[in-house]
């Protein structure tokens, strides 16, 4: 039996987790229905996709990063602040 935090959590027991292939991360939706409350998988939630799928995934997001890395004009110049980082580790302390 699960029981409610005080922060309105509840615990999906491990048998029906297992059951019904939920994993942490996942995302849910209650529903009511009548005196009860269904728990159903969120319709947001994409398939889960296979590990091919998301090494295919993968590969695209790094051929995009690539991409703006090679890209022209895309970086900034460091802006003079003032100070520098050995700064900060100094300040306040008498030597």
């Amino acid at each position: 039996m699960a029981k409610i935090t005080s922060k309105l959590q509840v615990t999906v027991p491990k048998a029906l987790a297992d059951r019904y292939g939920m994993q942490p991360g996942d995302e849910i939706d209650w529903e009511a229905a009548g005196d009860a409350i269904r728990v159903v998988p969120a319709r947001r939630r994409p398939l889960r996709a296979s590990v091919e799928q998301r090494l295919a995934l993968f590969d695209r997001a790094e051929q995009r990063q690539r991409r703006r890395e090679r890209a022209p004009g895309r970086r900034r110049a460091a802006r003079k602040r003032g100070w520098r980082r050995e700064d900060l580790y100094r300040r306040g302390r008498t030597r």
